[in-house]
């Protein structure tokens, strides 16, 4: 405690550390204060009234928990950040179909300045149709009774308002990045997420008769954390040799580096794209509340605490690890860029061969990853069938785990970083947040 408490006051000591922290957690605090401003036309306490009915667990719950409870609130920033997300997405799977976006990402800063100015547009894009659905959603369904103004009225203002909302989001998250610490589009779905732990972690307690039952809670909590930490912080190192080149006086290379490949290359992204998938079912079989076959098939995919459910969700994200890391990481290009600067893998031929092995090394070590990715995403299941409440239990595994630990090493690198160059003691022992090899 002692090392965290002086790490803390040197963060303090560092004027421009220290003013960027404030920044970020000004802009979070906006962000966070917008997510209770009601959208115009909606009777607040009527929606609240309904909403208590409400299924946390549909595909509409999964989207409340990205925004900060502001969707179900119908807030001003009910979509969040999510479009720019989804239309990040979009743009990095199309890098790996269209020569178009290959060649951007190969330009380097103008690269990625055309491709951010495209995702922009895309999020304009998405969030205009989505605010139109979100509209249409609001209009006719339970929660149509919460709404004051005529249709017509409703449906303009709130597709104004949404897309407004969300790119006045993405752009405080664009100025975290720049003038706060850490990814700003990050720490903005990291703040909406973590906005309900208190008051699941207060649900839990009340509930709980026996406070060494709650204890124990808390330890088997901080064991999933640990856990997620070292695999998401986990990789494999593949020594690089290089050859030396000798450019006018300068002799550069004959140096031994290493190609980091992590465990989890894939990050959350799998769990993300499994859960939508596994959303879909449930969602079709609500237009069709006549037919009780549809509504029986629905109501097994929104069980997320049933077997066959975890079953199902266990292996589609096994099978989404694979593929998202097989789009993401590219063994070919590392080869080339190797090739092309004199590396070789000692005992490996450069080219094809260096490829071949690279993607071997990835395949082995994606599988356990994969596993251990699954396993994490069930795991809320195995905690609601241990008598833990559903608003605590989504925290011990799935998407918020693995988002909230991905952020928080993220802006500790930053912060890190910081500190070192200014020759202070980090937050470890060794003065670096290292990945641990494998």
């Amino acid at each position: 405690m002692a090392g965290i408490g002086e790490s803390l006051r040197n963060i303090w000591k560092i004027e421009e550390l220290r003013k960027r922290i404030l920044y970020t957690i000004g802009l979070i605090v906006i962000y966070r204060i917008g997510a209770f401003v009601t959208l115009p036309g909606i009777d607040a306490s009527v929606l609240a009234t309904i909403n208590q009915t409400r299924n946390p667990n549909d595909i509409f719950g999964f989207i409340d928990l990205f925004v900060g409870g502001a969707f179900s609130a119908a807030g001003i920033f009910a979509l969040g950040i999510m479009p720019y997300i989804t239309a990040s997405i979009i743009i990095q799977l199309l890098g790996a179909v269209m020569p178009y976006f290959q060649k951007l990402q190969r330009e380097g800063e103008e690269g990625r300045r055309k491709i951010t100015q495209l995702t922009r547009y895309g999020t304009l894009f998405i969030t205009g149709v989505q605010s139109i659905g979100f509209a249409i959603n609001l209009q006719y369904g339970a929660t149509g009774q919460a709404i004051i103004v005529s249709n017509s009225v409703f449906m303009v203002t709130t597709v104004i308002v949404l897309t407004s909302g969300t790119i006045f989001v993405m752009w405080l998250g664009e100025r975290i990045t720049e003038s706060g610490i850490g990814n700003g589009i990050s720490l903005i779905i990291m703040a909406s997420i973590i906005a309900s732990l208190p008051t699941a972690l207060f649900n839990e307690f009340q509930l709980k008769d026996n406070l060494f039952i709650f204890i124990l809670e808390i330890a088997a909590f901080s064991l999933v954390t640990a856990g997620v930490v070292l695999v998401t912080q986990g990789m494999r190192r593949i020594p690089v040799q290089y050859a030396k080149r000798v450019v006018g006086r300068k002799v550069y290379g004959g140096t031994t580096q290493y190609l980091p490949l992590r465990v989890n290359a894939a990050g959350v992204m799998p769990i993300i794209f499994a859960q939508s998938i596994m959303f879909v079912p449930a969602t079709i079989a609500s237009f069709f509340p006549e037919s009780q076959g549809m509504q029986a098939f629905g109501a097994w995919f929104t069980d997320i605490s049933g077997w066959g459910y975890s079953l199902v969700f266990f292996f589609v994200c096994v099978f989404f690890t694979f593929f998202y890391t097989a789009i993401a990481v590219n063994p070919k290009e590392m080869a080339d860029t190797m090739k092309r600067q004199g590396g070789f893998i000692p005992g490996i031929r450069p080219g094809k061969q260096t490829s071949e092995f690279v993607d071997n090394i990835l395949t082995k070590i994606t599988l356990p990853g994969s596993i251990f990715l699954g396993f994490v995403a069930i795991l809320p299941a195995f905690a609601m069938r241990a008598n833990i409440t559903t608003g605590f239990a989504i925290f011990f595994g799935g998407t918020s785990l693995l988002i909230l630990v991905g952020v928080a090493l993220d802006t500790l690198q930053q912060i890190e970083s910081h500190l070192l160059m200014r020759h202070y003691d980090g937050f470890m022992k060794s003065g670096k947040v290292k990945g641990r090899r494998v």
